[in-house]
């Protein structure tokens, strides 16, 4: 798959911040995290229940991103579950800087 997704302008994506953005092909939700500069891109939704995780609150410190249904944490930089009650990672999806936005994909196969 050779698509991207706009998420935003690179100046709306501070450090500390988190964006939404949706794949019209894949219909994904994609949110995408700026930890310290480095940008990271998950499917914006939780592994234990099917609810966004763009809902949740993004720990900067700790780098991860906790849904507000259930308490399940995700490390933002690859997905992995940190906690009960998910125990399946996130799928993580590539992110790059280019024309000063911020694009994200879902490379799944289909």
């Amino acid at each position: 798959m050779s698509h991207w997704t706009f998420i935003c302008a690179s100046s709306e994506l501070l450090p500390g911040e988190m964006r939404t953005g949706f794949d019209e092909v894949t219909e994904a939700g994609i949110v995408v995290f700026n930890l310290d500069g480095e940008l990271y891109a998950l499917e914006d939704q939780c592994t234990h229940e099917d609810f966004e995780l763009s809902a949740g609150v993004f720990n900067a410190a700790e780098g991860s991103v906790e849904c507000v249904l259930h308490g399940a944490r995700f490390d933002v930089r690859d997905g992995r579950a940190l906690c009960a009650p998910a125990y399946t990672a996130a799928t993580r999806f590539p992110v790059k800087r280019e024309n000063d936005g911020i694009w994200a994909r879902d490379d799944r196969e289909d």
